[in-house]
């Protein structure tokens, strides 16, 4: 299986670097963004993650809108939200929004990777769905 290919989103660089590096010693394919902003660009570029981690109190666009953005263009990307200022109603929006899941800094290491596991799991049954029915219908134009 090959691993998730993820994207982590943070304004705090030293965090970013660490929890990437800790990541990648657990074989994911990790590519950072600072800003909502940078990693739309970056999706834009690379379409091809299966899994954003996303804080979201971020300076410009925060992480709830920088979500919103994400579902819009690239409803199939799994969006883990995470952050220090847990509040219920930031996580009960998040969720409403698409979310994935909703975890605390500092998150264990275990539990976000086994959440990121989870969401890419969710992607590819999403993604098998619709090759099945893209199939079925190419089979009914064909009288198949």
């Amino acid at each position: 299986m090959i691993a998730a290919r993820i994207m982590l989103v943070d304004d705090e660089v030293p965090f970013v670097e660490t929890m990437s590096k800790r990541l990648k010693k657990r074989n994911l394919d990790v590519v950072a963004a600072f800003s909502g902003q940078e990693a739309l660009e970056q999706l834009q570029q690379h379409p091809q993650r299966d899994v954003v981690i996303l804080d979201v109190k971020m300076p410009g666009m925060d992480g709830i809108k920088t979500l919103q953005e994400i579902k819009q263009a690239f409803p199939l990307i799994e969006v883990i939200m995470l952050t220090g200022h847990a509040t219920v109603e930031s996580a009960i929006e998040g969720m409403r929004l698409g979310a994935y899941d909703y975890l605390m800094k500092p998150c264990d290491i275990d539990q976000l990777v086994a959440k990121v596991a989870e969401a890419k799991a969710k992607k590819a049954r999403q993604e098998e769905k619709i090759l099945e029915a893209r199939m079925r219908e190419i089979s009914l134009r064909r009288g198949v």
